[in-house]
């Protein structure tokens, strides 16, 4: 992250299974219409769901652009809100092929990659902010747990995200 750039960066993802229009990029591009203000240097990018190509492009984009920021928007079709954040992304436990019917080894996205990445933005307190502007939301510190309006977690007494 560049500290100094005002590029923020956001993707959606292209068509997979049975969805020929992926909605994540069709709201990027919405986004894109309106900007983020003068300010800020907003560039978007489709990417495709596939794993490989999607690293690739991820990767260029950070070379390339150098932002500031970079917000992934994918479609959560099984959530029950219309905002699903997510504290952190993982990568393992990927069991579903992807567009060209692939599959990476042992289910682990990118095999020299951390197990985790943490967003530094605290979402939990973005998740409160959206639920007081009466926008649905779920709040997930943990990827693929969802945490909706006013259900505690399990471990609730040990989440660092409760401030």
């Amino acid at each position: 992250m560049d500290a100094s750039s005002n590029t923020v960066v956001v993707t959606g993802f292209g068509p997979f299974r049975q969805h020929l229009v992926n909605s994540s990029w069709a709201a990027v591009k919405e986004l894109s219409k309106l900007g983020l203000g003068s300010e800020i240097d907003l560039y978007i990018a489709e990417l495709p769901a596939v794993y490989q190509k999607a690293k690739e492009l991820v990767c260029a984009i950070w070379a390339t652009r150098q932002p500031h920021l970079v917000i992934h928007v994918g479609l959560a079709s099984a959530s029950r809100a219309t905002i699903l954040l997510e504290q952190c992304g993982k990568n393992k436990g990927y069991k579903e092929r992807d567009v060209c019917g692939f599959l990476p080894e042992d289910g682990c996205c990118v095999s020299e990659g951390p197990e985790r990445i943490e967003s530094t933005i605290n979402m939990k307190r973005v998740w409160k902010n959206l639920l007081t502007e009466g926008i649905d939301a779920v709040f997930s510190r943990d990827a693929g747990r969802e945490r909706s309006k006013g259900e505690p977690l399990e471990d609730e007494q040990e989440d660092p995200w409760k401030k």
